[in-house]
């Protein structure tokens, strides 16, 4: 146990340099932030000191990331469930927030800023979704309805209504979602493709 651990806290270091260069801030910055010494921060960098959870702390926070994957601990719990985030190609992330067999599943969804004029892609399933706004203005074109929701508004509908989710240009949007086990299957398309004529 005592091995992995070593192991564990050995792989901080390089994870924070890491964190801190794609992020594109300096040395200098992160110590303004956080409140620990350049020197002690290119310290921990370089794997020369080893991370206590006063430091991790501010640390996740500077870099919006949890404690957990900041120094990438294994699952805990049910080892069937793995509720870490999950990043999308179009730059969202979604964090599952329960894994229970059938039954309704909660996410939380991160979207990156948008564009107002984005073309949606409606999509329809089976069963009912619920949306909660949590920070950010989320679009949301349901049939004919392009709506904007605030900060504490929520929808609920009939997901075989045609629907779309997304942010606007004013920024980033959180929200969350309970999904019941049809909205996690594959989506189809509420249009039709353009072919031959039958």
């Amino acid at each position: 146990m005592d091995e992995a651990i070593d192991h564990t806290l050995d792989a901080v270091g390089p994870r924070l340099k890491r964190l801190r260069l794609q992020r594109d801030v300096t040395l200098a910055d992160l110590a303004a932030e956080t409140g620990i010494s350049t020197s002690t921060l290119s310290r921990l960098e370089a794997g020369l000191r080893r991370p206590t959870l006063e430091q991790l702390l501010p640390l996740a926070r500077a870099y919006g990331v949890t404690l957990d994957e900041l120094v990438d601990a294994p699952p805990t719990g049910d080892p069937r469930i793995n509720l870490r985030p999950i990043p999308c190609s179009d730059g969202s992330v979604i964090l599952p927030l329960t894994r229970r067999p059938g039954g309704i599943q909660a996410y939380k969804f991160v979207l990156p800023s948008g564009s107002d004029d984005a073309e949606p892609d409606l999509r329809t399933h089976e069963g009912y979704d619920w949306a909660y706004v949590l920070n950010g203005t989320l679009r949301l074109v349901l049939g004919e309805h392009d709506l904007t929701l605030k900060p504490g508004e929520a929808a609920e509908f009939d997901t075989r209504t045609p629907h779309w989710f997304g942010a606007t240009s004013a920024g980033p949007v959180e929200f969350l979602s309970l999904i019941g086990k049809q909205g996690e299957r594959a989506h189809v398309r509420a249009a039709p493709r353009h072919g031959p004529a039958e």
